[in-house]
């Protein structure tokens, strides 16, 4: 009688499942990522119907700069328990450099800079300077991949810096996430849910404030809210988005691997691929749309 039950509720879960997924955009999704140099992970829910398309969805990928989103999480974690101010008075120290194009990178030793400036710098401008201080003062990775564990987030987690990590940074870099996780993540902040209200709330107005906004951001009309994150390194490009569109949210997460193409033009075939998912989620969801991007803006990058 027992197994019994269990064979029912497997196959009331597959129908479940499979009246979620959303079978025309899933065949669109199949079309567009044929002939990818690379290991593709797609995942899209409508969070007004609730339906899902999705390749790969489950499969470990690097984060790159997606688990900047993570790490403030774990700071903000500190500052709901009062470990730390919001408003505190951070001192800039040389050692903290991370070689690159930073804006924090550019301070000089023993400059004064506000702990929100700092968060609002590692999520809007990608800043790794910023990100890397925010993980040692977070706890390293230890204490976000904790919280993550204990908030469902079984797969998501910080690599780099972080004990007992060091195999897995080598194979994924900084952190590693699935295109599903990465994309929930980002629903249960827009929801309200992570830590409490007013963190969710602050956590997303940083996320729709994005500097790099060329790849999936460039396909949604700059008047549509959108709270994204965006990461690269030479094999993967990868991008969570939000967006508050006028027929309903939709939140999805592209990520690569392994790729072949490792230019960093905006002709990257990743990035490609994520402008072309992102053009044809919003066409998608919004039909009626007759906005379209502007020509030529691909020749200033």
């Amino acid at each position: 009688m027992r197994v019994y039950f269990v064979v029912v509720f497997a196959l009331l879960s597959l129908v479940c499942q499979a009246q979620k997924e959303d079978k025309v955009l899933q065949q669109k999704l199949q079309e567009l990522v044929k002939g990818f140099k690379g290991d593709v992970g797609i995942y899209v829910r409508n969070l007004k119907t609730g339906k899902i398309a999705a390749i790969d969805a489950d499969t470990l990928f690097p984060t790159a700069s997606m688990i900047k989103v993570p790490i403030t999480v774990g700071m903000f974690d500190k500052i709901e328990k009062q470990e730390i101010r919001y408003d505190s008075m951070l001192t800039y120290k040389d050692s903290l450099l991370y070689e690159g194009e930073d804006l924090l990178g550019s301070f000089k030793d023993g400059e004064k800079i506000a702990l929100k400036a700092v968060l609002m710098l590692m999520i809007t401008t990608s800043d790794n300077t910023a990100s890397l201080w925010c993980q040692l003062m977070a706890g390293k990775g230890t204490t976000i991949n904790a919280w993550l564990d204990n908030n469902g987030f079984k797969q998501t987690r910080v690599n780099s810096r972080t004990p007992g990590r060091e195999m897995n940074r080598t194979k994924y870099g900084w952190g590693q996430t699935t295109p599903k996780e990465m994309s929930e993540l980002v629903v249960r902040i827009r929801e309200g849910k992570v830590i409490s209200p007013r963190v969710s709330e602050r956590i997303y107005r940083n996320l729709i404030r994005i500097y790099w906004d060329t790849e999936a951001l460039s396909q949604i009309p700059p008047y549509v809210q959108v709270a994204s994150k965006q990461g690269a390194v030479n094999q993967s490009r990868s991008e969570v988005a939000l967006v508050n569109a006028p027929h309903g949210d939709y939140v999805f997460c592209v990520i690569t691997k392994n790729q072949k193409d490792e230019s960093w033009t905006i002709n990257n075939e990743g990035w490609v691929l994520i402008r072309k998912v992102s053009s044809l989620l919003w066409n998608y969801f919004e039909p009626d749309s007759k906005w379209k991007p502007a020509k030529g803006i691909e020749e200033w990058y």
